[in-house]
């Protein structure tokens, strides 16, 4: 699921980067500074790709900037160059002093984000947040899917998604005999094969410490790895657990990993190739030093 903030949220840091910058700057100067304003962004974040190439977040810092400049808040002096306007100017200062502020055509904005225009085209960006709410609620519902099935299946449904992953020689064990292993396989690592056991919890609620314990207990001296599915979540301490020098390593995948597991794999997903264009012109004519490059 996608952490990126939408154009909304971006608005105002983007607008502030530029005070901050001296009212105008290149690109590449500006993309650190509004993404300071997100400390929760981790670096897997901001190497988001599209679907077509390029990156996820400066593209859509791109196209939040193309909003402003429709607006008027921003402008484009020369090529390669942001800059603010005073409008941008006196938007930052009704945002600090928590003044409403109202776009052209639009409504009041009095949390300090972007007033939706009425009947404005939607941008590349739009169609992209667009994107990441169907995607979110996609795999929501293939969540919900995988807690509805029985506990057999879900073991089986772990099997063959390990089998996509290139696991062989796999099984599900015996209810009755599987002493806390509900099944095994065979991963081929380097020259060597990796003798690997599964467990899977099907709950609602957090996976804690001693399930963890017990599934390694139950694999120590037989198997290389273990690998413990639930449809739910770990809590800290489980996952701390799950790592334990001088232990058999135990392999944590919740409800969202699986998901993302299979939708790596196309497992059970089917995949329809989606091509998006999107304006890369301000990389492709700034050289770096941030002159136009010519001819």
């Amino acid at each position: 699921m996608s952490r990126l903030p939408g154009k909304r949220a971006i608005e105002l840091p983007l607008l502030r980067a530029l005070i901050q910058l001296g009212g105008q700057a290149r690109p590449q100067d500006v993309y650190p500074l509004v993404t300071k304003a997100f400390p929760h962004l981790t670096e897997a974040d901001l190497a988001q790709q599209l679907p077509s190439g390029g990156n996820k977040w400066k593209n859509r810092i791109h196209w939040t900037r193309q909003d402003l400049v429709d607006r008027g808040e921003m402008a484009n002096p020369s090529w390669g160059v942001w800059a603010i306007t005073d409008r941008g100017r006196q938007r930052v200062l009704a945002a600090d002093r928590g003044e409403p502020w109202t776009e052209a055509g639009g409504s009041a904005d009095t949390d300090g984000g972007q007033a939706v225009s009425n009947g404005s085209p939607p941008t590349p960006v739009d169609l992209l947040e667009l994107y990441d709410q169907y995607e979110a609620a996609f795999k929501r519902a293939i969540l919900s899917r995988l807690h509805d099935l029985e506990p057999a299946q879900f073991e089986n449904f772990a099997r063959k998604l390990l089998e996509a992953y290139g696991f062989t020689e796999t099984v599900v064990t015996q209810v009755s005999r599987d002493g806390g292993i509900d099944g095994h396989g065979r991963l081929k690592v380097g020259l060597a094969m990796m003798n690997v056991a599964f467990q899977c919890k099907r709950w609602q609620g957090p996976v804690g410490r001693p399930e963890i314990d017990k599934f390694r207990g139950a694999i120590q001296g037989e198997f290389e790895q273990g690998i413990f599915f639930t449809t739910s979540d770990f809590t800290t301490e489980a996952r701390e657990a799950s790592i334990k020098k001088g232990a058999v390593p135990i392999v944590l995948l919740n409800g969202e990993a699986i998901v993302d597991l299979m939708i790596e794999k196309d497992f059970g997903i089917r995949r329809r190739p989606l091509t998006l264009y999107t304006d890369a012109l301000d990389e492709l004519f700034t050289d770096l030093d941030g002159r136009p490059k010519r001819g």
